[in-house]
């Protein structure tokens, strides 16, 4: 069985630039970012954002076949963790939320000069490993 898994790259803002970044993306104090982003073909999603589309699709096709439905509800709704998920943005590739190990850690690579600079708090690479993947609690499945 073969152990390749496709990769994905998050990126944490300061508050400051996750305001800038969901408002206004081409606005030249992002260039850092948006320059990483145009050599690979990439753009920046908010967590928030897809959790909210997630929800949104499941309440007009119907929450009952969207099993992480309830999770990203509640997850949405709590202020807290709202807060958190519109810092952090998924780096999708060429369209794709999920890519080749290669793409990750050149996206990686390039983005983690950036961490502390006061634009990028933190850089993260996921695998689609579900081994690696915590699921919903059972009770908000």
């Amino acid at each position: 069985m073969s152990s390749q898994w496709d990769y994905q790259i998050r990126v944490l803002l300061a508050d400051a630039y996750a305001t800038i970044a969901h408002d206004k993306p081409d606005s030249p104090s992002l260039a850092p970012v948006a320059d990483i982003l145009a050599r690979h073909g990439a753009a920046l999603q908010s967590q928030y954002d897809a959790f909210a589309g997630y929800v949104a699709e499941a309440e007009r096709e119907g929450p009952e076949t969207y099993p992480l439905y309830k999770w990203t509800k509640a997850t949405i709704e709590d202020p807290v963790k709202k807060a958190k998920h519109q810092k952090i943005f998924t780096i999708y590739v060429e369209g794709e939320q999920v890519y080749a190990k290669e793409k990750a850690e050149a996206l990686e690579a390039e983005f983690l000069p950036l961490v502390g600079g006061g634009i990028v708090e933190k850089v993260s690479k996921y695998d689609t490993n579900p081994e690696n993947n915590p699921q919903a609690p059972a009770h908000l499945r």
